[in-house]
């Protein structure tokens, strides 16, 4: 089954599937709340800030693709939606978290991608991502795969396929690897090194806010 979704679609189902586990409560999710989903700014990469009517343009797209749609038996007169990964896939409960944090945040190394499941699925190890992440990879079609390793990187970055072949970027020659920083601002001019340092600074705070949520979950257990 050949899949090419578009941001939003990837954003939307994405949300379906964190919500079903984290919040299960509150879910299948309305459109309303559906929308907040897509927008958060905690374990999102990149920030978005959609409507109604482009997510529900979303909702229809993936529910043709068989992937999402209206909940059956949900006694709301509000219409509620949910993720069909479940029938289309028969994901096991460490494949659906893993493929829901990739959709969410793009490719991540697989330590970035343990930490941020830990509300979904609790990984013993890092052995048991990498596994995780080979099964998903070796579906067919293939549905992630391990991208090239970054210069000045130790660990390679995995990335879902759900949207095609990922956009890798290209250092440029001559450019200094060297730093932690060197892939995302080498290269740039001022404009543009300003704003990829803006977009880095954002994602650390929304990776801070994530860390205080859990935090304050954590507390509450005690209380």
């Amino acid at each position: 089954m050949l899949l090419i979704l578009t941001d939003i679609e990837t954003r939307v189902l994405g949300s379906l599937i964190e919500k079903d586990i984290t919040t299960p409560d509150y879910y299948p999710l309305s459109l309303n709340a559906l929308v907040h989903a897509c927008n958060q700014k905690n374990n999102r990469d990149p920030i978005m800030s959609l409507d109604e009517s482009t997510v529900r343009d979303a909702l229809t797209s993936l529910q043709e693709k068989r992937l999402a749609g209206p909940a059956g038996g949900a006694d709301s007169r509000v219409a509620k939606f949910e993720h069909r990964l479940q029938e289309v896939f028969n994901f096991d409960r460490r494949e659906i978290a893993v493929v829901g944090v990739l959709l969410l945040r793009g490719p991540q190394t697989p330590g970035e991608i343990r930490s941020r499941t830990e509300r979904m699925y609790h990984f013993e190890a890092l052995d048991d991502v990498v596994s995780t992440l080979e099964r998903i990879a070796q579906r067919e079609p293939p549905l992630a795969r391990m991208l090239p390793r970054q210069p000045g990187t130790k660990e390679s970055r995995y990335a879902h396929l759900f949207s095609g072949e990922p956009k890798i970027a290209v250092p440029t020659e001559g450019s200094n690897t060297t730093g932690t920083n060197a892939p995302v601002c080498a290269g740039l001019n001022s404009a543009d090194r300003l704003t990829a340092l803006e977009e880095e600074v954002g994602r650390l705070r929304a990776d801070l806010s994530e860390v205080q949520q859990q935090l304050a979950a954590f507390r509450k257990q005690f209380e």
